[in-house]
Parts: C-alpha cells; sequence; structure tokens
C-alpha cells in the first residue's frame, strides 16, 4: 500500500482548492496517508479526511503528547530521545513518517524550518516529494537537491540564511540561484 506523508507550517491552517484536489486523488486511490499532531497544516488535513470519513490514516505524534486526532485513527506514538525539546523533540516524529513514506506533499509557508527539514530528509531518502509553496499558491516536484535549491531560489535570501542557520546546513547559499 503506497504511503504519503502530508504535513506542512502551523501558520497554513486552510486548505486551497488545489490541495483538496491532490489529497482527493489520494483517498480515490486509496493511499495510506500518515500525518502529524501539530495545528496548522497537519490539523487542516486531518479535519479534511475526516470530513470525508476517510479511515485509511495514520497520526504520528510523540508518546503521552497526542495534540490533535480529529478523525480518531490509529496513531503511532513516538518517543523522544532523553532531554530532547522544541525542534529536536518534533523532528523524530517528523523523520519517522519521513522513514515510513514512499511520497511527500509539503504545505510550505516559506519559512517553516521544520517543512523545509522534512522535504529535505525526503529528498536525501531518494522519495519525491510535492511542495505547495503557499505564499505563491503554486506546486513544486522535488526529486533531488537541486530541485530543493531550485525552490530556495524563489524565497528571499534573508529567510533562506536564517533557515540555514536554523537547520545547520551551510552550503544553501553557495548553491542557490540569484534572487
Amino acid at each position: 500500500m503506497t504511503k504519503v506523508f502530508i504535513a506542512g507550517s502551523r501558520k497554513l491552517s486552510r486548505l486551497s482548492p488545489e490541495l483538496k484536489a491532490r489529497i482527493d486523488t489520494m483517498v480515490e486511490k486509496g493511499f495510506t496517508i500518515l500525518v502529524g499532531d501539530a495545528n496548522g497544516a497537519d490539523k487542516a488535513v486531518q479535519r479534511y479526511l475526516a470530513d470525508k470519513e476517510y479511515r485509511n490514516v495514520t497520526v504520528h505524534c510523540m508518546t503521552a503528547n497526542c495534540r490533535n486526532n480529529v478523525g480518531g485513527w490509529p496513531m503511532q506514538e513516538i518517543a523522544a530521545p532523553p532531554g530532547a525539546r522544541g525542534f529536536a523533540y518534533y523532528s523524530v516524529k517528523d523523520q519517522a513518517m519521513v522513514d515510513a513514506a514512499e511520497y511527500g506533499l509539503m504545505l510550505w509557508d516559506g519559512e517553516s524550518k521544520g517543512t523545509l527539514n522534512s522535504v529535505i530528509n525526503m529528498i536525501r531518502q531518494n522519495k519525491p516529494v510535492v511542495v505547495y509553496l503557499a505564499p505563491k499558491k503554486k506546486f513544486r516536484n522535488l526529486r533531488s537537491a537541486d530541485d530543493v535549491f531550485e525552490l530556495l531560489g524563489t524565497c528571499d535570501r534573508a529567510s533562506v540564511q536564517r533557515l540555514e542557520r536554523e537547520l545547520g546546513i551551510d552550503e544553501m547559499s553557495h548553491r542557490l540561484p540569484s534572487v
């Protein structure tokens, strides 16, 4: 069974008609949808799937801390490393979904480091990912690091440099085309 990891920025709480159409295609094909439990995009996807009464969903959350499970779906609880907090705490859950999925659909605001981290981790595992860049209302198909750099080339340089620092990636700005 095909598994798709759907995630996105917490700032994005509404699904566009184009996003709903993509999700509808996954539902029609019976894909297993892996989704997190955060507010924003995760919760919006959960609400949409619950309204459709779609059952082939697994919600990933941290052990004993499931924030949202709108449809009452099965949960995959992920244990965090001792002492992990913030980004390091929740990125363990995101990595588990990357590892389990064959494809990704990421709803990105152009700023969320968690969403970008998941995109990069999907590409590192040679798994295709579709990114919906919300500010431009455009879909981008990514299959390689070059595709990621091209996507980042559409973002403002200050945001890219901040993401570099926060994700500990040195080479992004050197490989980005001029904006």
